[in-house]
């Protein structure tokens, strides 16, 4: 075997199901910055001058990119970040938090549904996102750095869960249900109820980091893992998130069957093959994600 090729092992074509195949590299965003490098998206909120604060429309436009991501072949990880040496300071007080103490109940029900509905398209698309954070992570900052698979936080950086700060709920976006999974119920209890900050060194002791970086690096050793992500069985990789998804509903005895079905299914692709005769010939596999 080739190791530089993706040697195909199975009969049939590539998929190729139609309006399924929509690369994202050519894709320009109005409300935040994209690059597109070796597999890897790297999503930067792009307003320095107020700690790259949310807007309706950067919402909007998050959640569309991420559902837009189970159909784009190109993209294999995601990088998320923050411009200026901060990730997000949350939703902006003017463009958001003042224009919602004039809404009706209705409206501030379809707000608060098209945030959730942000949270619900990164844990369902099928790449792995890693949050970079420098700086201020607050609110809904907090919220986007929860969302992810991984979080590398600089030692600088501070998170904020600070929703009763302003008279909310901690349950907001999904927090009541994905903090506690991260970090323990006890502890997400103690941020959701008291909005203090959680710097870098107890974010990496709770689980919440994954790794405290400097500020200059936390931005690329983020990439590299993505960019190693990436060159990974992405088709399996994929599986993974939705059954870590998934099996927190499950029981053990569901959980268990599912996996089954579900590494069954990554049998039967070309990537497991690649795998089995790199291994035979004493190379390393190229994946395909097939």
């Amino acid at each position: 075997m080739n190791s530089k090729t993706h040697q195909r092992y199975l009969p049939g074509q590539p998929h190729q199901l139609p309006r399924h195949n929509a690369p994202m590299a050519g894709y320009r965003p109005e409300h935040f910055l994209l690059s597109v490098k070796d597999g890897v998206a790297t999503v930067s909120l792009n307003r320095p001058e107020r700690k790259n604060p949310l807007s309706f429309d950067s919402y909007a436009e998050l959640r569309d990119f991420f559902r837009a991501l189970a159909y784009a072949p190109d993209i294999h990880a995601v990088v998320i970040t923050g411009e200026g040496g901060n990730f997000c300071s949350g939703g902006d007080v003017h463009e958001i938090i003042g224009p919602l103490t004039k809404l009706d109940m209705p409206g501030l029900l379809a707000f608060t549904r098209m945030t959730g509905d942000l949270v619900k398209a990164m844990r369902a698309c099928p790449q792995p996102i890693i949050a970079a954070i420098d700086g201020v992570c607050a609110g809904a900052g907090a919220i986007l750095a929860m969302a992810s698979d991984l979080r590398y936080g600089s030692a600088r950086s501070k998170t904020y869960f600070l929703f009763n700060k302003v008279g909310l709920a901690g349950c907001d976006m999904g927090a009541c249900a994905l903090l506690p999974r991260i970090i323990g119920q006890g502890r997400a209890s103690e941020l959701l109820y008291t909005g203090r900050g959680l710097g870098a060194e107890e974010a990496e002791r709770w689980g919440f980091y994954n790794r405290v970086c400097t500020p200059e690096t936390v931005l690329p050793e983020a990439q590299a893992m993505a960019a190693q992500i990436a060159a990974g069985p992405t088709f399996a990789n994929g599986i993974t998130k939705k059954m870590l998804q998934q099996e927190w509903s499950m029981g053990v005895d569901e959980a268990i069957e599912a996996e089954a079905q579900a590494q069954a299914i990554c049998m039967a692709t070309n990537d497991f093959h690649r795998a089995y005769h790199a291994f035979v010939a004493k190379q390393t596999p190229v994946f395909g994600g097939d």
